[in-house]
């Protein structure tokens, strides 16, 4: 494991050129540029507590739910798209593939960071708006959100390696990962707070949601002012710690083989 991660730092210019050209083109000739990538998560969490307010819950703090939707829609989107985009990410190396025996791990590496860009930028605009809203109470647990990003990024970064790989077996992964990420969307406290679960006997839903505790990894610091809760890092690590090891484990068991399926 150590001298294929070696192999991966050794390949760093290489990886990076790629990412830096993948954002390159993603904004090539645009108007609002990077500004596109807050667009999305901003106009739904407009939208979402205009709903919540004037149909929901009129008496609720929009201020307060609307920090925790956008701080939900970001590291949503960020797994969200860092597992449909890596889907294709092998396709997308496909040329280099066969030009170069390279770590494959760095293409769905390609993918994660992109994402993890996208995600820093999101997370700026919460920390801002936390701060417009509640003051600076929260920058003496700010230092635990360089665990939590660590986290995500294992995460998205396996999630990338696992929906790759399964992509090029079985083509239909895509699809099949579209329809079970909007399941999943409903089933988080993304959009509703984590009491209306509660409130309905679905404690267990939240409890045991690997993604509802990736979320509160960014949520409980920056909008709470507070440490995530033990329950929540012992989750998150272990759902960091299984998707890397199966990564790691499709890594070593598909990675020769897979030049004879593309």
């Amino acid at each position: 494991m150590v001298a294929y991660l070696q192999g991966i730092w050794r390949c760093r210019y290489f990886w990076l050129m790629l990412v830096r050209n993948d954002l390159r083109q993603r904004y090539r000739r645009s108007l609002l540029g990077l500004g596109w990538s807050l667009l999305q998560p901003v106009a739904m969490t407009c939208i979402i507590c205009f709903v919540f307010h004037a149909v929901l819950n009129p008496d609720a703090d929009v201020a307060e739910y609307g920090g925790s939707v956008l701080a939900g829609l970001a590291c949503w989107n960020y797994i969200l798209t860092s597992t449909i985009q890596g889907c294709q990410c092998i396709y997308l190396g496909e040329s280099y593939i066969r030009q170069y025996p390279a770590p494959m791990a760095i293409y769905p590496l390609r993918t994660a960071l992109a994402g993890t860009f996208h995600f820093l930028i999101a997370m700026a605009m919460v920390m801002v708006l936390s701060w417009c809203i509640t003051g600076f109470g929260n920058l003496l647990v700010l230092p635990s959100i360089v665990a939590s990003l660590a986290i995500l990024f294992v995460v998205t970064w396996s999630l990338a390696i696992l929906a790759g790989f399964a992509n090029v077996f079985f083509q239909d992964t895509q699809h099949l990962c579209e329809v079970g990420f909007q399941i999943m969307f409903y089933m988080t406290p993304i959009i509703y707070p984590e009491s209306l679960l509660r409130a309905n006997n679905l404690s267990w839903l939240a409890d045991w949601n690997p993604v509802r505790a990736l979320v509160d990894l960014v949520r409980q610091p920056i909008l709470e002012g507070r440490m995530p809760t033990p329950s929540t890092w012992v989750i998150a690590t272990l759902t960091a710690a299984f998707l890397a090891s199966a990564a790691s484990l499709t890594l070593a068991r598909l990675q020769k083989r897979l030049i004879f399926s593309l």
